[in-house]
């Protein structure tokens, strides 16, 4: 079973922000920035009552930019769309996955195309719990 997620409290976090942009192919001149502190809650979360962070487990996302152990933020404010990265609760465990509507159905799809489809049977419970709005990758253990 899952237990329902609890909101955390939204506090501020400033960070920072470095003008400009950083080359992720061949360098750029070093340059003076302009730096201006930003609130990283305000850059990540649109609705703070209604999203929550859950922890990613699994590959079969990976091709979407999620990663083993990635920290995905969710919101469930927001209205599932086609084609977008949704959390949801198949038979009460979480998944995470490509959000797929046609004719009046919908299924879920990993970025893998090696894993099959969850398409909602009638005997299972399945419930789009929110809309992945970012995911965190860490790159140095801390």
């Amino acid at each position: 079973m899952h237990s329902e997620p609890q909101p955390a409290e939204c506090v501020s976090v400033l960070l920072l922000w470095v003008e400009g942009s950083v080359k992720a192919g061949f360098p750029s001149p070093a340059q003076d920035f302009d730096c201006r502190p930003v609130d990283l809650a305000n850059v990540l979360i649109r609705h703070p009552q209604a999203t929550f962070m859950v922890r990613a487990s699994g590959v079969s996302m990976l091709g979407a930019g999620i990663n083993n152990g990635d920290i995905l933020l969710v919101d469930r404010a927001i209205t599932p769309q086609h084609g977008q990265i949704v959390c949801a609760i198949v038979d009460n465990y979480f998944t995470v996955k490509y959000l797929h509507r046609k004719h009046g159905k919908f299924r879920l799809v990993a970025a893998d195309p090696t894993i099959p489809d969850i398409i909602p049977k009638e005997s299972q419970t399945v419930e789009v719990w929110g809309v992945v709005t970012a995911s965190i990758t860490r790159h140095l253990k801390l």
